[in-house]
């Protein structure tokens, strides 16, 4: 898979979140910003995506997803959104 292809499918099954996704073959980051997020814990945020590329996951077309989520406020000040 490619990132974009990542991002196609999170974006059409996680409504108002933005997706940075990088990474290749069957390993990837992903980092999602979103108010679904607020007031969900860690865990929670990560459930919702792993949710959303379940399949992928359990067909071997993604191996290796590593995930960071943030609330738009969040995000504001995250390291990775520095000089984005």
């Amino acid at each position: 898979m490619h990132p974009t292809e990542v991002k196609a499918l999170l974006e059409s099954r996680l409504d108002g979140c933005e997706f940075h996704i990088q990474g290749e073959g069957c390993d990837f980051q992903v980092v999602a910003v979103g108010e679904v997020f607020e007031g969900l814990s860690r865990v929670k945020r990560q459930q919702l995506i792993y949710g959303a590329l379940s399949d992928e996951i359990a067909s071997g077309a993604l191996h290796a997803v590593t995930i960071k989520t943030y609330t738009p406020e969040q995000w504001q000040s995250a390291a990775e959104n520095q000089g984005a």
